[in-house]
């Protein structure tokens, strides 16, 4: 099937180009992730909380 079309090589690359981009872009989006969890967590032990856990009123 692939081997007698002349444009084989440039649709394996454009499938390997985008299997590359979207796997990098999911690792970055699972280390941002753990970034974040991590910031959050030092935020919290030193007694900074989110507007969301104090409860209160939502117009300020």
């Amino acid at each position: 099937m692939f081997g007698s079309d002349p444009h084989t090589g440039f649709i394996l690359a454009s499938y390997a180009v985008t299997v590359i981009t979207l796997g990098l872009v999911a690792g970055w989006i699972v280390v941002d992730h753990r970034t974040q969890k991590a910031r959050l967590a030092d935020l919290e032990a030193r007694g900074i909380t989110r507007r969301s856990a104090r409860g209160g009123d939502l117009s300020s």
